[in-house]
């Protein structure tokens, strides 16, 4: 199941996304530089002819010398694409290049989408078992039944690497997983229960398939399609497969199948369980209501005819949200990395069992800051949210080792303890966590403030801010040509858009009123002041977040940050005891590093530094890191020696006073800090791995450093993050692009920024 189909977006919007920066969502970038004679001799001819021929000798080795080993292929031939029906192989084309981006960015999974235009079973499976060669799994994707059983069956035969249709057994894992804990709380015993399956798709048999497997009676299973209950001796609309789950049963109906049942599994269609219906199941019941984008039945319908009753969807905004994302991206993981020949159902149930036991595990604290809440194992977390970090960890390794315990690993693994290192290396923290954020943002909205809503960049973030489901975009401008704006970026419905003018508004004297006797000893008249609350936005927006307006505020694209955080200063102060700076953060694959402070302080003092440094590791466990700080210098302790070390060392004095809880260290140069063998050479050094937080020495440095990243380097750029306000404020750069904004405002919504 997805959590993308309650997301509320435009058309305009959805073409903008997949058409922007360059077509498509996915693209191929080369491994090893090609930058010389030399690189290209190594790369290609006569270089290449080795590796060729010891694959040829040996073709094991194509695992070490190419990308197969890491390389799934997703395939569809657009006969059941989403709930969109059979659209063809091209138009399928952008759902598996969103495939492939879900398995970089959970499992670090390389991903080729593959589309297969033919509806003859025999032509497909031909097509793909040929390409058994490039690729070290396969991905099964939007093919309709009864051909996708025959599909992924006879590949799984022909083909000696792991061949998976996610449509059926994702939803079956992840379901599997939950109803393993839903069971677990409620006292019961999976061969003992009684379950109603709705629903005789593929997912809903490989469902019924799997927990069969895991126990649960074949007698105590009825399944339900849209003629009624699947019974020995049903002679319309039965096939091989609806065939296998048929039972001797006096029922006819789903209203005639819940009596008494424990376990309602849904993979049908909207509103087909109803309220009544629920009442007559077994007490306790469990409930999973699956069908996308609209549930068999809510969880509050569900919850006012049975409160006792634990329930999950494949909805994001309910909790126990049943996500394919949870599965697919680990299992191969795991598959890919123990070489497995197939995925069977061992390791479907390794990873359902998995899972299961990863929700029952206090989250831990640097988990729980980075989402926000504290998750806690119960009725309404049965299911891990699809954004833990931990699953990488815990899922590929008991798929891996239960391929291993079923003899189908070709290279198992001798030590699980390095190999659970090497995963939870694979993937930066910040990712999960901005993607929870996000979602964080969508269940509590703020209203944000942009003020500068006649700029076009400005106006795309705000649009995308409420169509995504964000919050209420407080737009500020001149009403007539923000209103023109948006009629020309497509929007419907222009006048239900908040506009505030500040020429004109009925807010001004109250702001005048508030803002004068912050500034009437500073030199400035009331007439002064009336004049700036007419005339600059920034300072009208400040004042609308001052007088409670809104929640937060973004500006900074037709102005210098300077001069914007001077306009926003006039209104808004730091917080109590604290200073304000800025955080750019270089986001990389594998590691995110924070770097402070780049915006504000040209020369910080001892104690500014240490209050900087502590600040900003607060940020970085925010965002799932543990925190190494580093206070960066041309001099690394003491070599060469400066006068302007003496701050820094001041910093890490009084840090040394107040015990932190974080390790830091300082002064250094920046290779002392992030490069291991130079570190090596500093025994002493308070660090236990490279630095993550680098705290400047200076404005001048920091804002170079910053920029120079931001235009030279292979990473994401996301900031400045102003830090310190009172109110959450973001100044974006001037050279902006509306994703940036996006990200800015929803990180000072959410409380992680600000």
């Amino acid at each position: 199941m997805s959590d993308e189909s309650n997301v509320r977006f435009t058309e305009r919007e959805a073409l903008f996304y997949h058409k922007t920066i360059r077509p498509g969502k996915i693209e191929i970038i080369a491994s090893k530089p090609v930058a010389t004679q030399r690189d290209l001799s190594l790369a290609y001819s006569p270089g290449v002819a080795v590796p060729v021929q010891a694959i040829a000798d040996d073709p094991a080795c194509a695992y070490d010398y190419t990308a197969k080993g890491n390389l799934v292929a997703v395939i569809s031939n657009g006969t059941a694409i989403l709930g969109m029906g059979n659209l063809g192989a091209l138009a399928s084309k952008p759902v598996m290049e969103g495939k492939a981006v879900l398995f970089k960015r959970f499992a670090d999974v390389d991903a080729i989408d593959i589309e297969v235009d033919t509806e003859d079973a025999d032509k497909f499976i031909e097509a793909v078992a040929l390409l058994e060669p490039s690729f070290g799994g396969i991905n099964l994707e939007d093919i309709k039944a009864p051909e996708c059983f025959i599909i992924e069956q006879a590949l799984r035969e022909r083909m000696n690497i792991p061949v998976m249709h996610d449509d059926q057994h994702g939803t079956a894992i992840i379901s599997a997983a939950g109803l393993l804990n839903a069971c677990f709380l409620t006292g019961r015993k999976l061969d003992e229960v009684k379950v109603v399956v709705n629903g005789a798709g593929a997912a809903a048999i490989a469902c019924t398939a799997l927990i069969k497997a895991m126990g649960v009676r074949h007698d105590n299973v009825i399944m339900c399609d849209r003629s009624g209950v699947i019974y020995q001796g049903r002679e319309g609309g039965m096939d091989q497969w609806k065939s296998a789950h048929a039972v001797r049963t006096e029922a006819r109906t789903l209203e005639d199948a819940l009596k008494g049942a424990d376990i309602f599994l849904g993979l049908s269609a909207a509103r087909a369980l109803k309220p009544e219906w629920v009442m007559d199941m077994a007490p306790q019941p469990i409930i999973f209501a699956m069908a996308n984008p609209d549930p068999e039945i809510t969880p509050p319908e569900a919850k006012a005819a049975r409160p006792d009753c634990i329930i999950a969807t494949g909805r994001s905004d309910y909790p126990n949200q049943v996500n394919n994302v949870l599965g697919f991206p680990f299992i191969f993981r795991g598959a890919l990395d123990v070489r497995a020949t197939t995925i069977n159902e061992e390791m479907k149930i390794a990873a359902a069992q998995a899972i299961a036991e990863l929700a029952r595990e206090t989250v831990p604290e640097e988990v729980a800051a980075a989402y926000g809440k504290n998750h806690q194992f119960g009725l309404d977390y049965i299911i891990p949210a699809p954004f833990d970090p931990r699953l990488m960890e815990r899922v590929s390794s008991a798929v891996a080792k239960a391929a291993m315990d079923t003899g189908v690993a070709r290279m198992p693994i001798e030590d699980f303890d390095a190999y659970r290192n090497t995963l939870k290396a694979r993937l930066n923290p910040t990712t999960s966590v901005l993607t929870n954020v996000y979602a964080q943002a969508k269940q509590n909205p703020r209203r944000v403030v942009f003020a500068e809503a006649e700029n076009e960049v400005v106006l795309r973030a705000a649009i995308q801010y409420r169509d995504f489901g964000y919050g209420t975009p407080v737009l500020v401008g001149k009403t007539q040509p923000v209103l023109d704006k948006l009629v020309e970026l497509g929007v419907s419905n222009p006048e239900s858009y908040e506009i505030h003018n500040s020429a004109v508004s009925p807010l001004v004297p109250a702001m005048v009123a508030y803002l004068y006797p912050r500034l009437q000893r500073r030199g400035f008249l009331e007439r002064d002041i009336k004049r700036m609350v007419n005339q600059d936005r920034n300072v009208f927006a400040s004042l609308l977040v001052a007088l409670g307006h809104g929640d937060a505020l973004i500006s900074g694209m037709t102005r210098t940050f300077a001069q914007t955080l001077t306009e926003v200063r006039r209104v808004l102060d730091p917080k109590p005891g604290h200073i304000p700076f800025g955080i750019h953060l270089m986001v990389g694959k594998n590691d995110t590093v924070f770097m402070a402070d780049t915006t504000v302080n040209e020369r910080p003092g001892a104690e500014d530094l240490a209050q900087i440094a502590i600040e900003t590791a607060a940020v970085a466990r925010r965002m799932g890191h543990e925190p190494r700080v580093a206070f960066l210098s041309f001099s690394t302790f003491g070599n060469p020696y400066g006068k302007w070390i003496d701050n820094i060392r001041g910093a890490v004095a009084i840090l040394d006073e107040r015990q932190p809880g974080f390790e830091y260290e300082g002064e250094m140069s920046p290779d002392a800090a992030l490069n291991p063998k130079v570190m090596a050479n500093y025994p002493f050094s308070r660090l236990s791995a490279r630095a993550n937080v680098l705290i400047m020495p200076g404005l001048q440095s920091a804002n170079i450093s910053a920029k120079l990243l931001r235009e030279l380097g292979g990473n994401a750029v996301i900031g400045p993050m102003l830090i310190g306000m009172e109110k959450p404020v973001q100044i974006a750069p001037m050279t902006a692009l509306a994703p940036d904004l996006l990200t800015l405002a929803v990180l000072a919504a959410a409380g992680i920024a600000g």
